[in-house]
């Protein structure tokens, strides 16, 4: 059952009202909009995106006692100005991005994305994309590959693991999750050091990012968003490793220099004890916050 992080803290950062338009980037399970929209009616309107039709599908039901006031809409983030205009929607009260891979994706072992199950090498958000993680794992130099894995996963270990995939593919592809993952162990070890995670962690994390173009999709949404955000609205961004908390701290600060938002968080906010308890795969995320001011900037993706 996939739970929704820093639920309380999101609610309450959004300073949401009757009548607001909310942008929910990343609805997944649809546990934060359905809060959200019982707090902006009536009157109120949500978008809701998900890359995963699947996710999308699941949102839909559950959300459909709301009506016309949620829409529900199978898009990845990074063209979010495409599904606003279509919603006829210039401006937005409310934003928020819940980025990373949900329990119903990590949990279904014919996605890839996790190495506790076996399942094909695949790990696409939209599975419409054309490369997968087989792909790259089974097509890219060993330098192309290393650069990913020290990149992405800000694995120490990158040329060490990228030497080893390339010699076990040289037999035969490496096709499934724990295939990769054994590869990983046997270059560095299952429990190489003091790690707290398993030491393949890093590097499925990295492949995942390639698959999906998360970065960058990442600023284009986050640019994109603040520039449709009317003053005095908040956006609320949760991330769950540093690359994405980075690139969110950048991007605020830059408005923040510009004057075009006032960071509300100087520092991420982190789930309570007792979610980290009830929910251990909360205790990565980190929340910002920050607020349009009255300002006028317009974002255009060059």
């Amino acid at each position: 059952m996939h739970q929704s992080v820093m639920l309380d803290e999101v609610i309450s950062s959004l300073n949401l009202k009757p009548g607001d338009k909310v942008l929910d980037a990343t609805i997944g399970g649809g546990g934060h909009s359905i809060q959200i929209l019982k707090r902006i009616q009536p009157g109120g309107k949500l978008i809701g995106l998900d890359a995963d039709a699947s996710a999308v599908k699941i949102a839909r039901q559950k959300l459909e006692k709301f009506g016309p006031s949620c829409v529900v809409v199978h898009s990845n983030f990074r063209d979010l100005d495409k599904v606003l205009s279509q919603q006829n929607i210039e401006t937005l009260d409310a934003a928020l991005f819940d980025i990373g891979v949900s329990s119903f994706q990590l949990e279904d072992a014919a996605r890839g994305f996790s190495f506790q199950q076996d399942g094909r090498l695949d790990m696409r958000l939209n599975p419409e994309l054309l490369t997968t993680a087989y792909d790259i794992v089974n097509r890219l130099k060993e330098e192309d590959l290393s650069s990913i894995i020290r990149e992405y996963g800000e694995e120490r270990h990158h040329k060490r693991i990228a030497r080893a995939i390339t010699r076990a593919r040289a037999g035969k592809p490496i096709e499934t999750t724990l295939e990769l993952r054994r590869i990983i162990h046997g270059a560095i070890g299952s429990r190489r050091g003091r790690m707290r995670i398993d030491p393949a962690t890093r590097t499925f994390q990295a492949i995942r990012i390639a698959v999906n173009d998360e970065l960058a999709a990442l600023e284009e949404g986050l640019h994109k968003t603040i520039a449709r955000l009317s003053p005095g609205a908040r956006i609320c961004v949760i991330s769950f490793h540093s690359l994405e908390d980075r690139i969110v701290k950048n991007i605020f600060r830059e408005y923040g220099r510009l004057g075009a938002l006032t960071v509300i968080t100087k520092k991420p906010v982190r789930p309570s004890q007792q979610e980290m308890a009830a929910n251990p795969r909360s205790r990565s995320a980190r929340l910002r916050v920050a607020q349009k001011n009255n300002f006028l900037y317009n974002y255009e993706i060059s």
